[in-house]
């Protein structure tokens, strides 16, 4: 059973997560086109954090950035390595979802890499509805990032 909890970022298997997100990253797409959010920046304000667990086991981690009072944006969406395959990801999108429709958003939308490691998050987030769409909020045309939005 997976279980859903905002915040978790002063515990050290989440951090090794998101150390673990920010390689993968950066292994797949030069710095410059890498825009995770460190740390610090999932402590700001404008962003919810949740770490999905099973007991005491840290299964995968999400966060929506509220843009403005009508759009949000997926961030950090990863899956402990042992647990891909298994429904965490999913688990983690339809909660941002829940939480983002509570909030009276109209629109999700997200940036994530165009190599083929990141194929399995394209199929997910095409499975929840989301389209490639331009690039929104700062971001610009960049061939290293495929830009996706859901209208709520």
């Amino acid at each position: 059973m997976i279980t859903i909890r905002e915040g978790g970022l002063d515990d050290a298997q989440v951090q090794d997560l998101l150390r673990l997100h920010a390689s993968g990253m950066l292994a797949n797409s030069p710095a410059e086109s890498c825009h995770f959010l460190d740390l610090s920046g999932l402590q700001a304000a404008d962003v919810t954090f949740w770490s999905a667990w099973a007991g005491e086991d840290l299964l995968g981690m999400g966060a929506l950035k509220q843009l403005d009072a009508t759009h949000g944006e997926v961030k950090s969406m990863r899956t402990v390595p042992a647990h891909l395959g298994k429904g965490v990801g999913a688990a983690v999108l339809e909660h941002i979802l829940a939480a983002a429709r509570a909030r009276g958003l109209t629109r999700l939308s997200l940036e994530t890499g165009t190599a083929p490691a990141f194929e399995p998050a394209h199929r997910l987030y095409s499975r929840y509805g989301f389209v490639p769409c331009p690039p929104f909020g700062s971001y610009s045309e960049d061939p290293h990032s495929q830009f996706f939005t859901l209208l709520l």
